[in-house]
């Protein structure tokens, strides 16, 4: 990533929590914590120790470990720290928005943060390069994150020979991952969003022990699928509403998607042959 681009990033709220976050060597809890603050990174110089431990499931005394572990002399230090460095004229823009305006400002600053992070293409060149190898694909997507499977899925059929949509949970889920590396799978594509399941940190490992190199999409860094990914791509989720938005996790897959398909030759010849088809069925209103 260039010197611009890392600057920009450091320029938003997630961004700087990142760069102070790194270097450090967290506990599984400390990972849980830099998780919580990440995901309400403008919000967070403004929460007490109790409101940033019952946010993240964690005991006060944890968040104040926390603090020290990244070299403050405690949460007030740190909390005074992140209030500094947060442009005051960005705190009064947002405070004069009604609810819905920050949650889409919210939306499009994670947004900015994905762009920063493109600056450098080498992941998502790698992640593509894995999937586009992998013969079949599955492509794992539980509870909130079924609908961006999906979506992949549904789009990365119209170029690969045998993607597998794996959107249900269950006991079923192994054999079908099994199945999948009996068949020739190499990689394994997860979309992971909070709140994250047990099943799907289960089901990677699962993964990773049979072979398959894991290339996930998730929230944040610090998810908790982290640690059972090969290759962890993040795209932070909108929290400003009753129920998280995900605008960034979709696109970073729409980008995955134009990845794997410069790494399939035919790609542009299959989508061709399907639009030749379509239009022989009248499949779509013109």
């Amino acid at each position: 990533m260039s010197l611009e681009g890392d600057m920009s990033v450091m320029d938003s709220p997630a961004g700087r929590l990142q760069a102070l976050f790194e270097g450090h060597r967290l506990t599984p809890t400390q990972r849980r914590i830099a998780h919580s603050m990440v995901r309400r990174a403008a919000d967070v110089p403004f929460l007490s120790s109790v409101e940033l431990a019952e946010l993240a499931g964690v005991s006060q005394p944890s968040v104040t470990r926390f603090a020290v572990a990244l070299g403050f002399d405690g949460y007030p230090a740190l909390r005074r720290h992140l209030r500094e460095v947060a442009p005051a004229e960005q705190a009064a823009e947002e405070a004069s928005r009604n609810a819905y305006q920050q949650a889409v400002e919210a939306e499009i600053e994670n947004l900015r943060h994905l762009a920063e992070l493109l600056a450098d293409p080498r992941p998502v060149s790698r992640a593509g390069s894995l999937l586009a190898a992998s013969r079949p694909l599955p492509v794992l997507g539980l509870r909130a994150a079924a609908s961006q499977a999906y979506g992949f899925a549904y789009f990365a059929a119209k170029v690969h020979p045998d993607v597998r949509l794996l959107h249900e949970g269950g006991t079923m889920i192994q054999d079908r991952i099994e199945a999948a590396v009996r068949a020739g799978a190499s990689a394994l594509l997860c979309f992971a969003l909070p709140r994250h399941p047990r099943e799907v940190v289960d089901t990677l490992a699962f993964a990773k022990e049979a072979g398959l190199t894991v290339v996930t999409v998730a929230d944040s860094a610090f998810a908790p699928v982290a640690r059972v990914s090969d290759l962890l791509l993040p795209a932070a989720v909108g929290t400003g509403l009753a129920f998280d938005t995900a605008c960034a996790p979709m696109l970073l897959g729409r980008v995955l998607l134009e990845a794997m398909c410069d790494d399939l030759p035919d790609a542009q010849v299959r989508l061709e042959e399907f639009d030749a088809r379509a239009a022989a069925r009248g499949l779509f209103v013109e």
